[in-house]
């Protein structure tokens, strides 16, 4: 099974500027409803249309327009570096890594939380950039530095929902590629502290998947579906637990619903990257080689 995460878990990893209380009618902060930071317009409107839309192809000009008018502003630097990754411009990867770390370089001093974050997530880019030019060797300082800078960030404000969202989603990275390590960490951070809520409940139904908690995992999915409908991510998502559900007890009305969430995802492939497509086509594949295992018994 594909491991799921949005835009790639990288986005979202990588996936706000003063203590002082600011006020809502400008600022345009995706993750908190109380102290928002202003983030910004543009990078907002970049956000949104990644993780509410699902939009790869969209999310191109209001990054542009992030990085002319809210030059200061790391997060609209990370998602391009994360966008990067996925088309595996490591060149580009590499630049937007820089600029991530400068921005968050700058913001330290009037939002800890932020600027070390972001400080975290640029060398997390830049990392990325040593491993597959030089090898995991070469990046062995780096994720030293991530968790340096992630640390600082807990430190100055452990509640903070923009740094739980990430660091939730980190959990289940860990979670899938450490043998000892399990989503749980993750479903706490998330229930806790993240935000905005249809990353959380997407991030959820991602960890309870991973538990085989396929009860829990769709509640979740369904959540985030009801309450992004336009993500064709969330579809995929919902279509994989529902395989799981449908092979486990052989039952072919959920692996039919499973392969309509699958179809749903598809209708919409032409705004998805092509490293989410792929498996996608794969699995809706399997689930129909399932029907028809069933059928001819």
């Amino acid at each position: 099974m594909k491991k799921f995460f949005p835009s790639y878990f990288i986005v979202s990893l990588i996936v706000s500027s003063f203590f002082s209380v600011v006020s809502p009618a400008w600022a345009k902060d995706p993750f908190r409803s109380n102290n928002p930071r202003n983030i910004g317009e543009h990078t907002e409107t970049a956000f949104k249309t990644l993780f509410l839309k699902g939009d790869y192809r969209g999310v191109t000009t209001p990054l542009k327009l992030a990085e002319l008018q809210e030059p200061d502003e790391p997060l609209s630097y990370a998602l391009r570096g994360s966008l990067a990754f996925t088309e595996e411009d490591w060149e580009t990867l590499k630049i937007y890594g820089n600029k991530t770390l400068k921005a968050g370089s700058k913001l330290v001093k009037k939002d800890a939380v932020r600027g070390n974050l972001y400080l975290a997530v640029g060398h997390f880019l830049e990392g990325t950039y040593l491993y597959h030019q030089e090898g995991a060797f070469s990046a062995i300082n780096k994720l030293q530095l991530v968790f340096k800078y992630l640390d600082a960030a807990e430190d100055s404000d452990p509640s903070d929902p923009e740094l739980n969202l990430i660091k939730g989603y980190m959990d289940l990275l860990l979670a899938v590629n450490l043998p000892f390590s399990t989503p749980e960490q993750a479903i706490t951070r998330f229930k806790a502290y993240a935000a905005p809520n249809y990353l959380v409940d997407r991030g959820l139904a991602v960890a309870y998947r991973d538990l085989k908690q396929y009860d829990q995992a769709l509640k979740f999915a369904q959540k985030a579906l009801d309450k992004a409908p336009d993500n064709p991510e969330h579809y995929y998502l919902k279509a994989q637990i529902l395989r799981q559900i449908g092979k486990k007890q052989n039952d072919l009305d959920i692996l039919n619903n499973a392969l309509k969430h699958f179809n749903i995802a598809l209708s919409r492939s032409a705004q998805l990257p092509k490293f989410i497509v792929k498996p996608l086509e794969r699995e809706k594949r399997q689930t129909e080689e399932k029907i028809a295992e069933i059928i001819n018994q």
